[in-house]
């Protein structure tokens, strides 16, 4: 993870902290609550726990995620938004999420919505 030293705007910012296929949606699990990595990993398609892991470690990095590390055998471990940062891009993401539903309305793919569990069928 490299911060670029100049950007046209904060939002160039936030977008380089966020980018990619899997921050936001690391993101948009953790709203459910706070959760193991191997939880994270089921929940997830497609991710690789390196991939994962390394998506937590700049989320936790940049202040959007918090990782918890619990005392005894075995380990346990668990990651959860923060909640100043990781809450307030939360807002943004359902923002997001409600203008990717809409979009999929308006062109007749309901039924991926429907699909997915994000509208009843």
């Amino acid at each position: 993870m490299k911060m670029r030293d100049a950007f046209t705007c904060p939002l160039e910012l936030v977008h380089d902290m966020i980018k990619g296929k899997w921050k936001p949606i690391i993101l948009w699990r953790l709203r459910l609550g706070p959760t193991s990595l191997s939880r994270l990993e089921k929940d997830i398609d497609g991710i690789t726990q390196k991939m994962l892991l390394e998506h937590l470690k700049e989320l936790i990095d940049y202040g959007f995620v918090e990782k918890k590390t619990f005392d005894g055998y075995p380990l346990r471990v668990e990651y959860s938004l923060t909640e100043e940062q990781g809450r307030e891009l939360l807002e943004a993401l359902k923002i997001m999420q409600q203008i990717g539903i809409k979009y999929l309305k308006s062109h007749g793919k309901e039924d991926v919505l429907i699909e997915k569990g994000i509208l009843p069928g």
